[in-house]
Parts: structure tokens; sequence; C-alpha cells
């Protein structure tokens, strides 16, 4: 068995998930995923403008989820934490799992109510 999460690591592991509660940082992320972005593309994929791209890759980036490099005036961000990639998808099958549950659970209740109410 796998010891016990030190209290140390609470603050830490509260700020990692700090970062992604934040749609905006998720769609970030999401664009980032494929690859490398400028903060051009990012603002693009996104559709949020500028000014609040570049705010939050700066917080990304400082929680050292985004990594960012510099070449001429144009700044290149990509995801530099691999658990990121790994957890969004971990999130998002287990989104996908519950709905499939809660429409089955919708489609028993649905033939409960209907068979009670044929003559």
């Amino acid at each position: 068995m796998d010891a016990p999460i030190p209290d140390e690591f609470l603050d830490l592991m509260a700020e990692k998930f700090r970062m992604l509660a934040d749609p905006t940082r998720l769609a970030i992320l999401r664009a980032l995923m494929p690859g490398e972005r400028s903060v051009t593309q990012v603002v693009v994929e996104t559709g949020a403008n500028q000014a609040n791209v570049s705010k939050h890759l700066k917080m990304l980036a400082e929680a050292g989820l985004v990594a960012r490099r510099k070449e001429g005036l144009q700044v290149f961000y990509r995801l530099d934490d691999p658990l990121v990639e790994k957890l969004c998808k971990l999130v998002c099958e287990t989104i996908v799992h519950q709905a499939r549950e809660d429409v089955e659970r919708q489609k028993k209740l649905l033939n409960r109510w209907g068979a009670k109410r044929r003559p």
C-alpha cells in the first residue's frame, strides 16, 4: 500500500488544482496539448483576448504547468507537466462515464413510469 500523502504536500497539491480550476486556463492547456503554440495561436484557439491569455499563461508558467520560449518578439508556450494532459483526460473519461450512467438511470426511470401508465 502507498504511504499517505504528507501534510507538506497538501498546499502544493491545492495550488496545482487551483490552476486547473479555471475554464480559461483549461482552454489554454487544451490548446497546448498538441504541442508548442505562440501566444497569438493560443488566443485564436481559445477565443479569449490577448491580455487575458497572457495573464493566465504567466500564472501557468509560474505554477510549472507550462514552459515558455522567446524567439524574437514572439513567445511560445508548451505543456511542461506531463500530469496535466493525463489528468484532463482522466477527468473527461469520468465525466463521460457518469453521463452514460445518468442516461441509463433516466431510461430505467422512464421505462418504469411508462409501464405503470399502460392500461
